[in-house]
């Protein structure tokens, strides 16, 4: 498939395609590159170093694609690399990141939540983060959402919802334990907001914010396009093509899809 100066949107995995459609319901003719790349999931999972270099390796890899932006789907790398990865040259690059001034704007209590992969909750760039963006940062709790994560990419949220409901209301009960007053929360990692639904359920008194918008408000589309979607996906013994595929059948999400592998 040919494309024309598309937008390449890349995490590792299923998470980002919601961030995809949200760009395709914004910019309807806006050609979009899709990159899945479960070899290297968890994102979550990785060292600063490790994150940098599998970023490095990436966003050369989709260079090959001409685009005309390269979004970074996912909040880990987004706080934790990114502006040094807009140092380099290349195409415009764009992250994702806590949406905590509008869980701050929605509080009741004052008390608000991030909830992310391990790496990132532990991340002293999320420290940071926090502490500009936030008059009170020890009134936001730091949630490692990592167990939540694996639901969404292997397929659990889809194929089993009755177990997924019944874990993610483990993990809201003692979230809740821990911190009691907490009323809005976001959802910083683009694999949190597939579960928007069951953590709703969860916790119906609390309000759960997906950081989406803020992308699709930051992006100028190109002319030229005409709407097209292709997906690219990297494999591994774990998460192999067929499974994302049937994943995104279950979804109703029809795109052409094919196995790549980066170097």
């Amino acid at each position: 498939m040919s494309l024309h100066r598309p937008v390449a949107v890349f995490d590792a995995g299923i998470g980002s395609y919601a961030i995809v459609a949200e760009i395709h319901k914004a910019f309807p003719k806006q050609d979009i590159l899709y990159f899945a790349d479960r070899a290297s999931f968890p994102y979550g999972g990785k060292e600063r170093e490790q994150l940098l270099a599998i970023m490095r390796r990436t966003i050369s890899f989709l260079g090959r694609y001409e685009p005309a932006a390269i979004v970074i789907a996912s909040n880990a790398p987004s706080i934790m690399v990114l502006d040094e990865l807009q140092r380099d040259p290349g195409p415009k690059l764009f992250g994702v990141h806590p949406p905590l001034g509008a869980a701050l704007s929605q509080t009741r209590s004052g008390r608000v939540g991030i909830m992310g992969v391990k790496s990132l909750i532990e991340s002293p760039m999320l420290v940071r983060f926090v502490a500009t963006h936030a008059t009170n940062p020890d009134q936001v709790a730091l949630i490692n959402a990592s167990p939540m994560v694996e639901l969404v990419e292997n397929g659990s949220f889809l194929f089993d919802p009755a177990g997924t409901q019944r874990l993610v209301s483990t993990f809201m009960e003692e979230v809740r334990d821990r911190h009691p007053d907490t009323d809005v929360l976001t959802l910083s990692s683009t694999h949190l907001p597939w579960l928007a639904s069951f953590f709703a359920a969860a916790c119906p008194d609390c309000a759960f914010i997906d950081p989406a918008q803020d992308i699709v408000a930051a992006l100028t589309p190109e002319q030229g396009g005409s709407g097209r979607i292709m997906g690219l996906v990297t494999e591994s013994e774990h998460y192999g093509i067929a499974a994302f595929k049937a994943m995104l059948d279950r979804l109703g999400i029809d795109i052409p899809l094919q196995a790549v592998t980066v170097t």
